[in-house]
This record gives structure tokens, C-alpha cells and sequence, in this order.
């Protein structure tokens, strides 16, 4: 009885995403028109997270090992076993802001006008593919935008999650372009809805979110790019572990 209520409030929380998407999508559509609009687009989409998520009774909860300057452009890396760390990066983020994402998502009912305009979609089997994205990618930084880029690639498939390996590709474009790196730990999103929700379904709570404090990357070079990807790796790691094993 207990994982059919979980997966009957999994979808629940799935409708209520479309719902609201649907609810604002005049909005949302009329602020992707246009690059100037991605601002306003951006905080209509904190408002479709907080209301598609509250109605679930999910909330989200950030705690901070320094104060941010949201007037500076960041590559913010989370770690990825949800998709609440999207609505969760998404109400992070205090300035302009894009993600990059798995080119599957264009196919998705409510990604797909987000990654037709805001964010940028990547075949990460494509070399081609990957180059078109980073070179759009340095673009939004160099106009001053963040990026949110999950280095892992994707939600991976532990249950219990465990952290996987990350790409290079963020790492190499913070150098390149003498972007800070912010890394964040979601702790417990997996525990209120794991992956998509449809295995395990999923639960009201709060999603515990730390954000760590900026790596400055101005000092660097590309020959760095490895040891800065271990190094924000390590700190996610120590992070989340330490939260699952208390």
C-alpha cells in the first residue's frame, strides 16, 4: 500500500508539472521569444517550480558555506538524482541563467521550449554535437549568464545514488573563460523522488540543498581542467556520502 500511494503522488506531482507548465505557458512562450526576455522567462520558471512543487508538498531548503555574489557569472555543478535538482537549480540561481542538457529533452512536452530557446541541448555521443553546445555555452557566458551543467551526464541508475564520474567539459569551460565554479550538493532529493519518481514513486518533504563556496578558476589553465574536475568532485562526494552514511 505504501509504494502505490508513493507512486500515485509521483504522478501527481508529474501533472502538476504539466498542469502549471500549461497554465503559464503564454508567459513562458512570449519570454522565449526573444533573448532579452530570458531573464523574466527564467523567473517565471522559479514560479512554475515553487508552485508545481508546493501543490506536492515538496519544498526546497539551501544552505550556504558563503554568501553568493549573484552580480558575478558562475558554472554551477550539481550532482544529479532527481529531477527536483532541476527546480532546485533553477531557484539557486539569483542572475541570468541556462542549462545544459541531454538533446532528449527537446522531445520532452515541457523541456522542449526551454531547450528551443534558453538552454542548450547535447548529444553527448556526438563529438559535433558536444563542440556546437560548449561553443554556444561560451556565448551565454561571455553575455554574462551562468550555466547549470550536471558533470555526471545524467541521473544515474544506483539506488541507493552514489556520485559517478564527472565530464570534463564543465571544467575546461570554466578555465577557458575565468568562470568560477560552484559546486552544489543536493542531499536528499533522491529520497523524496528518486530518478523520475515512476520506480519508486515519491513523497511530500524538503529538499535539502548546499551550495559550496566558489572555486576561483582566473588562476588556472587548461592543463588543469583534470584536477579541478576531481577537485569539485571530491567536494560533492564528501558532501553527499557524509549525509547518506550519518
Amino acid at each position: 500500500m505504501k509504494i502505490l500511494l508513493k507512486k500515485v503522488h509521483a504522478y501527481f506531482y508529474r501533472y502538476s508539472v504539466a498542469a502549471f507548465f500549461i497554465i503559464l505557458w503564454p508567459l513562458l512562450y512570449f519570454f522565449s521569444r526573444n533573448a532579452a526576455r530570458y531573464p523574466a522567462m527564467n523567473r517565471m520558471r522559479k514560479v512554475w517550480g515553487v508552485l508545481s512543487s508546493s501543490i506536492a508538498g515538496i519544498f526546497y531548503s539551501f544552505s550556504y558555506e558563503e554568501k553568493i555574489d549573484w552580480s558575478r557569472t558562475y558554472i554551477i555543478c550539481p550532482n544529479h538524482t532527481s529531477n527536483l535538482d532541476i527546480t532546485a537549480a533553477s531557484l539557486l540561481v539569483k542572475n541570468n541563467f541556462c542549462f545544459i542538457g541531454k538533446e532528449e529533452l527537446l522531445n520532452n512536452f515541457v523541456t522542449r521550449l526551454s531547450f528551443q530557446t534558453v538552454d542548450i541541448p547535447v548529444n553527448r555521443e556526438s563529438k559535433m554535437s558536444s563542440f556546437r553546445a560548449f561553443k554556444t555555452a561560451a556565448e551565454r557566458l561571455q553575455q554574462g549568464m551562468s550555466l547549470v551543467i550536471f558533470p555526471e551526464g545524467k541521473i544515474p541508475d544506483d539506488f541507493p545514488p552514489r556520485l559517478h564520474e564527472f565530464k570534463n567539459g564543465p571544467f575546461r569551460l570554466a578555465i577557458e573563460h575565468k568562470v568560477p565554479i560552484i559546486p552544489v550538493t543536493t542531499l536528499n532529493a533522491w529520497q523524496i523522488l528518486w530518478d523520475t519518481g515512476l520506480e519508486r514513486g515519491s513523497s511530500p518533504g524538503i529538499c535539502k540543498v548546499h551550495v559550496h563556496r566558489p572555486i576561483e578558476t582566473s588562476n588556472l589553465t587548461v592543463a588543469d581542467a583534470d584536477a579541478l574536475r576531481d577537485e569539485v568532485y571530491n567536494i560533492i562526494n564528501t558532501k553527499f556520502e557524509s549525509y547518506v552514511n550519518r
